[in-house]
């Protein structure tokens, strides 16, 4: 028992006499949020004043019982000088190089996760990447069966010899935030590849979440919250308590300690369901942000609707760990792309969760259905996916009269042998389109709409032929006299998707039934 409680007495006594420490997300070259109250926190003697001072403001605290203190400074307009940021207690902080302006949390799988370097043109872009306000927090790959925290990272400054490690998305979407809005842009990056939403999820609002049951019910079975989880935890105990008795004997013996018990959560280096959330999420709460970019689907592309779900969970989990109400939330629809095993759908009822997931109070979502590469889950256009992302951005907290979307599904009105379809976000017309690499979008008033389907009470898809009317698309086959629904790109690979508005945006995929 005595090697059980050393831990307990070393961490009481480090409590009572530690200098103040500021989490790692709170580093030299970070930017903070503008125009927002500041939280910052850290450890320290109980006890002992800390002072924070920054931006002619002078913030105080108590170290409580517990070795943490916060303070929170008022909010502060942008600034694009370099400020120092002071802590100090009994020890004494010295930040320096922080700049104000806006921040923005970039996470999700390998597609977030993909770095400049690896996407289209990096030498140009690298060569021309003279953007110091610019700043990148790489967290590391964390997983963890307890809420950590800290992360072991560093903020770094956006540079030719740097930005090659910045995660391409997040890194585009600040450029033109940064040359749209002039102000200091801080990306906190926190992705994993090949990771499904679940690990990404608060234990909070897995359990909140009637439709996660299942799922809860394995986060739950990974704890000691559930009845068979309590057993594994209190077998460990016995266990270990067995071999901190047997290995006192062998040092006093001079022996050769045995393994000590294996522990009863699953292993870290294989991310469990809400393992990331408590490994690379919790740790950067509350650091002040204006919202969220998340790129993720894939490794949850057979999920169907439930993917909406999960989302729902994953949205309000991240709203209420930060308690900045409801923070913008911008989605990537993922992209076309052909697997071996495609029965053709796979991916499409997911896309139409992320669509759906416009239902949530402030989120968007950038269409990527004309930007993917059939043969690589990871398309090299990241540029155009990190400028749909800032669209909705710059319509929403920064108030640019901007259209900020393609043509989203609205409804749809059976007329007779056709089916007329309207949609938001298409005012000023839609057109069909033409998209080559990183050219902006051109009209194609020579081709057809593509991927174009409708179908009768038979439920049977045939291809249709679309008109475009303004705003409306009106929809009719040969083949289907009596038609009830229609569909568009409703594909795992709708290469060649062609549908746009007159800013040359894509449409969603979307479909009028519930089939």
């Amino acid at each position: 028992m005595r090697f059980l409680l050393l831990p307990i007495f070393l961490a009481i006594a480090s409590t009572l006499h530690a200098d103040i420490t500021l989490p790692r997300v709170f580093g030299e070259n970070m930017v903070l949020q503008r125009d927002r109250p500041i939280p910052v926190w850290g450890k320290g003697s109980s006890g002992e004043k800390v002072t924070v001072s920054f931006a002619g403001q002078e913030k105080s605290s108590i170290v409580g019982e517990n070795g943490t203190w916060q303070v929170t400074l008022d909010p502060l307009p942008a600034n694009k000088v370099p400020q120092s940021f002071i802590v100090s207690g009994k020890n004494k902080l010295t930040l320096e190089n922080v700049l104000i302006g806006e921040v923005w949390l970039c996470s999700g799988q390998s597609n977030m996760e993909w770095l400049v370097d690896k996407s289209a043109n990096p030498e140009e872009e690298k060569a021309a990447a003279n953007f110091p306000e610019i700043r990148h927090f790489k967290v590391p790959r964390t997983s963890s069966a307890f809420p950590q925290a800290d992360v072991k990272a560093n903020w770094q400054v956006c540079s030719p010899s740097t930005v090659g490690g910045f995660t391409a998305v997040g890194y585009y979407f600040a450029r033109e935030l940064f040359q749209k809005l002039d102000v200091p842009i801080g990306l906190l990056h926190s992705s994993w590849g090949g990771t499904g939403i679940e690990v990404w999820m608060s234990p909070e609002s897995v359990a909140a979440t009637p439709d996660l049951a299942e799922l809860n019910a394995k986060v739950l079975s990974q704890s000691s919250l559930s009845p068979e989880g309590k057993e594994r935890h209190e077998t460990y105990l016995k266990d270990l308590k067995k071999w901190v008795t047997a290995s006192e004997s062998a040092l006093a013996k001079g022996d050769a300690l045995a393994e000590p018990p294996a522990v009863p959560w699953p292993a870290w280096e294989n991310p469990q369901p809400t393992q990331l959330y408590k490994g690379m999420i919790h740790p950067l709460a509350p650091f002040a942000m204006r919202g969220a970019i998340w790129y993720q689907g894939e490794s949850n592309g057979s999920d169907g609707a439930i993917y909406l779900s999960k989302l729902q969970a994953l949205i309000s989990g991240w709203r209420a760990k930060w308690n900045q109400g409801d923070f913008p939330f911008y989605i990537v629809q993922i992209s076309n792309f052909t697997r071996a095993s495609d029965d053709g759908k796979t991916w499409s009822p997911v896309r139409d969760a992320q669509r759906q997931a416009l239902s949530i109070p402030n989120t968007g979502l950038a269409v990527t259905i004309d930007i993917g590469e059939s043969k690589d889950i990871h398309p090299k256009n990241k540029q155009d996916v990190g400028k749909r992302l800032a669209l909705w951005a710059l319509a929403g907290p920064y108030g640019q009269a901007i259209e900020p979307s393609g043509p989203l599904y609205k409804a749809y009105s059976v007329e007779g042998s056709k089916i007329r379809v309207t949609f938001d976000h298409a005012k000023d017309g839609l057109m069909i389109g033409k998209k080559e690499g990183l050219d902006p979008v051109v009209a194609d008033n020579q081709e057809k709409i593509k991927w174009i389907e409708i179908a009768g009470q038979d439920q049977s898809f045939k291809r249709a032929d679309a008109v475009i009317e303004g705003s409306e698309l009106v929809v009719s086959s040969a083949e289907v006299a009596s038609p009830v629904a229609v569909r568009y790109a409703f594909r795992q690979d709708p290469t060649g998707a062609n549908l746009y508005n007159a800013q040359g945006l894509p449409a969603s995929p979307f479909r009028t039934d519930s089939w």
